[in-house]
C-alpha cells in the first residue's frame, strides 16, 4: 500500500514541475476550502456562478485537489501549505483522500501550518495532519464525535390518513422505514451504531497518530466534556498554539521568509491546480464518474442509466485509451438504470483494464454497477454495501376523501388495474405480487456480487440484507480489496499498464463549460438544463441538503422498485 501511494504522489507531482512558469518567487499554497470540492463538474447551473459569468466559479473537483497538493509537494517554488478549514463541506471520504495527499505533502519536508477560529469534527480531522496546529483563543470549538439524525413520519402520515405500504428484502434495508414506524428498529440502530463507530474509530487513529496520544486518551477527553476552551486543547496536545490571527501571520512571515504579511506570496489551490499540465496525450488512462443518484432520466446532476451507459461505450471503443478508473460516488437508485450501467461496464471489462474507486457513498446501486469491475480501492470512510430492494407503494385515498374531501372513483379493466394508482391499499395478492418482484431482484443483486467479488451467494447474503459498511469493515468481508482514494487507484492503473508517470488523466462525461448567455438561451449540453429548470433544481437540491430525508418524498410519486439508501452523510 505504500508503495502504491508513493507512485501516486511521484505521477500526480511530476505534471506540476514549473507549473507556476518563469517565476522564481516562492510562495505558499493556501487551502481555505472556499472552493466547492466536487467529484466532477458539471454543466448545471450554480447561482454562485451568475456573478462572474461562470457556472463553474469556485468549483475544484476532488481529483484537481488532490493532485495539486502532490505536485506541490515536488514544485520547488511551492515552499510550503497554509490552511484554514474551518469552512470545510466535504463528504466524509473526500476529507479523508486530502487528508492523505496533506500527509504526503508533509514527507517532502515542507512545513503545513493550520489555523481555525472554530474547531468542528470534520475541520479538527483535516487540521490535525499539519506540522502546527493553530487555533484562535476565543473559538467555540464543538469536538463530540459523529453523529446522525432520523426522522420517522408514521404518526404525521396516520393523522393525514396516509399509509405508505413498504416492500423489502432485507432486515436492515432502512429506506422507507421512516413511512412505516414511529421509532428506529432494532438492526437499524445496530448497523448506524457500528457503521459510525468504525468510522469515528478510522478518524481517531488518523488525529492520535499524527498528535501524539491515543485513542482512548482522545475519546475520554470528548466523554467527559474536558474540551470548553481553546486552552483545554493545548495543554492536551489536540492543538499547538491558541493565538490570533495577527500572531499567526507573524509565524507565517517567520516560517516562509516574508517580510510582512502584505508581502506574503499566496496561491490558492484552485489556481495552482489550473496551472498543471495534462500529461503526455499518447498514454491515456480515463476516469469515468458515476456521481449522483441513480435514475433513468434527468439532468447530468445524476447518474442517468442510458447517458453514463453511452458514455462507456464511448470510452470501450476508443483505442487511445489503454485502461479505465470507474469512480463510484452514489447512494443507489433505479434497479433498471443500474442494471443498463453494469451490462455496458461487463462489457468495458472484457475490452480494457478496469479498476474501481469508492467516493463518499458506493451502495446499494453504486455496488451493483460496479461489483464485479476489478479491483476495489476505498476509503476507510465510504458508506458501502447496502445488498438489498425495496419497493414503496403509498395510499392516499383515505387522505383525500377525509381531509380534502374529494371522493376518487377508480375503474379499470381488471381486478387489479388500479393497484398502481395509490390511491387504494393494496390487497393481500397485491403484496405478494410487489414481494416477489422484490424478491427476484434481490435474488439477482446477490447474485451478481457473488460473481463479482469470487464468493458464495449464500455468504453475500449473511452480510447483506440490506446492511450498510464502513470502508474499513468492508474490506475484512471481501466486499472490496484496498483502501485508497482516487489517485491511488489511477496510480495502481498506471502501474498495471508500465506507464511510469507520463500519461494524460481524460475525464468522463466530458465537462463543457457554458455561459450564462448559453444558459438563458438553451445552449447547454444537457437540454434538461436550461435557466428556468436549472434555478429550480438548485431549489430542490438546497432544501435536500437541508433536511436530507426530503429527498426521499419521490417515493409518494408511486409503485417503483429501489436499490438506494436512505440517507446523506456529511462530515461536520
Amino acid at each position: 500500500m505504500k508503495r502504491i501511494i508513493a507512485i501516486a504522489a511521484a505521477i500526480l507531482a511530476v505534471a506540476g514541475a514549473n507549473a507556476l512558469g518563469s517565476s522564481n518567487k516562492q510562495k505558499v499554497l493556501k487551502l481555505d476550502f472556499t472552493e466547492q470540492v466536487v467529484e466532477r463538474k458539471t454543466s448545471s447551473l450554480d447561482l454562485t456562478g451568475l456573478l462572474s459569468g461562470s457556472l463553474s466559479a469556485d468549483q475544484i473537483t476532488l481529483l484537481q485537489y488532490v493532485r495539486a497538493i502532490d505536485a506541490a509537494a515536488q514544485d520547488p517554488k511551492i515552499s510550503g501549505i497554509y490552511m484554514t478549514p474551518d469552512n470545510q463541506s466535504l463528504g466524509m471520504a473526500g476529507a479523508e483522500e486530502i487528508r492523505a495527499a496533506l500527509a504526503r505533502f508533509r514527507q517532502s519536508g515542507k512545513p503545513v501550518i493550520s489555523y481555525c477560529n472554530t474547531l468542528g469534527n470534520a475541520s479538527y480531522y483535516l487540521a490535525s495532519v499539519a506540522d502546527k496546529v493553530i487555533v484562535n483563543p476565543q473559538s467555540e470549538n464543538m469536538l463530540t464525535g459523529l453523529s446522525t439524525m432520523q426522522f420517522f413520519l408514521k404518526d404525521a402520515l396516520d393523522a393525514l390518513g396516509i399509509e405508505m405500504q413498504l416492500i423489502r428484502h432485507g432486515k436492515y434495508k432502512s429506506a422507507g422505514e421512516m413511512y412505516i414506524r414511529n421509532d428506529i428498529s432494532p438492526e437499524n440502530r445496530q448497523q448506524y451504531e457500528e457503521l459510525l463507530g468504525s468510522i469515528w474509530d478510522s478518524w481517531c487513529q488518523d488525529i492520535s497518530q499524527s498528535r501524539g496520544f491515543t485513542p482512548q486518551e482522545f475519546n475520554s477527553w470528548i466523554d467527559g466534556l474536558e474540551l470548553v476552551l481553546a486552552q483545554d486543547f493545548k495543554e492536551r496536545g489536540i492543538v499547538d498554539e491558541t493565538w490570533f490571527r495577527h500572531q499567526v501571520e507573524e509565524y507565517l512571515c517567520q516560517t516562509f521568509g516574508f517580510e510582512d504579511i502584505d508581502q506574503a506570496k499566496y496561491i490558492k489551490i484552485g489556481k495552482y491546480a489550473g496551472k498543471l499540465k495534462k500529461g503526455s496525450f499518447a498514454k491515456r488512462i480515463a476516469v469515468i464518474y458515476a456521481d449522483g443518484e441513480i435514475v433513468m432520466d434527468g439532468s447530468e446532476r445524476n447518474i442517468v442509466g442510458p447517458k453514463l451507459a453511452a458514455t462507456i461505450q464511448k470510452v470501450r471503443k476508443d483505442p487511445t485509451i489503454a485502461g479505465v478508473v470507474f469512480r463510484v460516488n452514489s447512494p443507489g437508485g433505479s434497479v433498471e438504470a443500474s442494471e443498463i450501467i453494469r451490462q455496458e461496464i461487463k462489457s468495458l471489462c472484457h475490452e480494457k483494464p478496469v479498476v474501481v474507486s469508492y467516493g463518499d457513498y458506493a451502495a446499494s446501486g453504486g455496488y451493483w454497477i460496479s461489483a464485479g469491475a476489478g479491483q476495489i480501492f476505498t476509503d476507510r470512510s465510504t458508506l458501502t454495501g447496502s445488498i438489498g430492494v425495496f419497493s414503496m407503494i403509498p395510499s392516499v385515498g383515505q387522505a383525500v376523501r377525509s381531509k380534502l374531501k374529494v371522493n376518487p372513483v377508480t375503474i379499470g379493466t381488471n381486478d387489479h388495474s388500479t393497484m398502481t394508482g395509490a390511491i387504494e391499499k393494496l390487497t393481500a395478492d397485491e403484496q405478494d405480487y410487489f414481494q416477489k418482484q422484490v424478491e427476484e431482484i434481490y435474488e439477482q443483486f446477490t447474485g451478481i456480487v457473488a460473481e463479482g467479488r469470487n464468493l458464495s451467494q449464500e455468504f453475500v447474503d449473511s452480510i447483506a440484507q440490506g446492511r450498510v459498511w464502513s470502508g474499513s469493515e468492508s474490506l475484512k468481508i471481501g466486499l472490496t480489496d484496498k483502501v485508497g482514494g482516487l489517485a491511488d487507484a489511477i496510480a495502481h492503473m498506471a502501474s498495471q499498464l508500465g506507464f511510469g508517470s507520463n500519461f494524460r488523466i481524460v475525464e468522463y462525461p466530458e465537462y463543457q463549460e457554458v455561459g450564462i448567455l448559453a444558459m438563458l438561451m438553451g445552449n447547454t449540453p444537457d437540454p434538461d438544463e436550461n435557466l428556468t429548470s436549472g434555478i429550480q433544481k438548485t431549489n430542490v437540491i438546497d432544501l435536500e441538503k437541508a433536511f436530507p430525508f426530503a429527498a426521499s418524498l419521490r417515493y409518494l410519486e408511486g409503485p417503483a422498485t429501489y436499490a438506494r439508501l436512505p440517507f446523506i452523510m456529511i462530515a461536520r
